[in-house]
């Protein structure tokens, strides 16, 4: 992807998002008692999910691919089902989400930093697990184009001595061609991001999951 020529982009590159294709799954008819954990409510949960899915923190992370770099990323997302209505779906989706994404690449080689911010939109949770995107507001002028385009974030909430990971959508995934098979890198679609490859040197994340929220009966 032209490293020599785009060697800011690495950690903070890029086409308008694909048109979100309508076809919600619809409620489907009860089955067999679930299995899992996550998928059987009880009161304890009840009481507990009154708070929304949530990810929040900020932390330093090692990429394999800058060991030099200082790179660090903020976030405060939160869940916020069904209120983001859109052509096609005028209803929202269940994994609608609010709140700000910051992300920091002090590029060694260069001495110089870039910084950018997103608006999230969409979040998702699963254990200590979270995926979730944001569509980026500023972005400094060597990564401008970023502006409009949507990323990908991934977050493990460690806990304990397992230590946080996190993951992004970009440089080494994300990864498309156009018409004459030049490699570009796409918008994410919401709330897709890769599994959390890189971890937290110092910092951290929290994850508050909850299960999917119930569609609307009205």
């Amino acid at each position: 992807m032209h490293r020599n020529g785009t060697r800011l982009r690495t950690a903070i590159g890029v086409t308008v998002a694909a048109a979100l294709a309508a076809g919600l799954v619809s409620a489907g008819a009860a089955g067999a008692a679930p299995a899992h954990p996550d998928a059987a409510p009880d009161r304890h949960r009840a009481t507990h999910d009154r708070q929304p899915a949530s990810v929040d923190g900020s932390a330093r992370v090692f990429y394999a691919y800058s060991p030099n770099d200082t790179i660090r990323f903020a976030f405060d997302a939160t869940a916020k089902p069904f209120s983001r209505p859109m052509p096609g779906l005028p209803g929202g989706l269940p994994t609608d989400a609010t709140g700000t994404v910051r992300i920091s690449h002090h590029v060694a080689a260069q001495n110089v930093t870039v910084t950018a911010e997103g608006r999230v939109d969409c979040l998702v949770t699963g254990g200590r697990t979270a995926t979730f995107t944001a569509v980026i507001t500023r972005a400094d002028p060597q990564v401008s184009d970023w502006v409009g385009t949507r990323r990908g974030f991934s977050v493990t909430d460690g806990r304990g001595r397992v230590p946080d990971r996190m993951g992004f959508s970009w440089d080494i995934v994300n990864v498309d061609t156009d018409d004459a098979g030049n490699p570009i890198q796409p918008s994410a679609g919401t709330c897709l991001a890769p599994a959390p490859f890189a971890p937290v040197l110092d910092g951290g994340f929290r994850v508050h999951a909850t299960p999917l929220p119930p569609v609307p009966t009205s």
